[in-house]
């Protein structure tokens, strides 16, 4: 996977850059704002998987930056600083950023938070300005189809409306149909938190999508670990 890391400080992009390089990351470097834009413009080379974006940028507020990344392509981004207060955070995670990560920070967390935002962006959906209409990646299982771009829900052709977060959730577990999601993954990559007191939430979101949906067999829960999606029968 292409990613691109804006960092000011090149003693620590070195040092980090070091290290994604060693899992397989080939790490293109910005030093600014302005830098990091130009890169991601389109060009011959594969898309940037991810964006690694520091906020003391020597020529914008990283803040600025990421609106306008959003504004012109769908890589996920994710900040990396070390403004830990919630404000910063909040700002950060509505002007579109993926995750938000607090230095100093664990290493192996850090490659996970990567991978996670990698799995939620739908193939080819990485370039390009985003859009909110059609085509895109269409997840169909039975009656249900699912369009990943335009966060639309159908059953049988009629329209399901889902709360954001009830979409997220669909949307994770549908992707790997059969596959068994932990309690913890799914809060993880959902809700961007730990597993610790946030339990009851995701039992009230799996029973409303059960509602909603009108297909309670759908989303089994198995026992002591999680939750799957049953590929309906044809």
């Amino acid at each position: 996977m292409r990613l691109l890391l804006v960092e000011d400080d090149d003693h620590v992009a070195a040092a980090l850059s070091a290290v994604l390089a060693r899992h397989g990351f080939a790490v293109t470097h910005a030093r600014s704002g302005e830098e990091a834009l130009q890169a991601l413009l389109p060009g011959d080379g594969a898309p940037f998987g991810v964006v690694l974006l520091d906020l003391g940028l020597p020529d914008q507020d990283g803040f600025e930056v990421c609106g306008k990344i959003r504004k012109r392509t769908a890589t996920p981004v994710i900040m990396v600083t070390a403004r830990a207060d919630t404000r910063s955070k909040i700002h950060g995670l509505n002007l579109g950023a993926d995750d938000y990560v607090v230095k100093p920070y664990d290493t192996g967390e850090l490659l996970a938070r990567i991978h996670a935002v990698a799995r939620r962006t739908p193939p080819g959906g990485s370039r390009g300005p985003k859009r909110e209409g059609p085509p895109g990646r269409t997840l169909c299982l039975g009656s249900l189809t699912i369009e990943l771009p335009n966060r639309r829900v159908s059953v049988d052709g009629l329209a399901v409306p889902l709360t954001r977060k009830e979409f997220d959730l669909l949307a994770l577990l549908a992707q790997r149909p059969g596959v068994v999601f932990r309690r913890e993954q799914i809060i993880s990559e959902v809700w961007r938190t730990s597993w610790e007191g946030t339990g009851r939430t995701l039992e009230v979101h799996i029973a409303s999508l059960r509602a909603k949906l009108r297909m309670p067999a759908l989303i089994e829960t198995v026992r002591g670990v999680g939750y799957k999606i049953v590929v309906p029968a044809a």
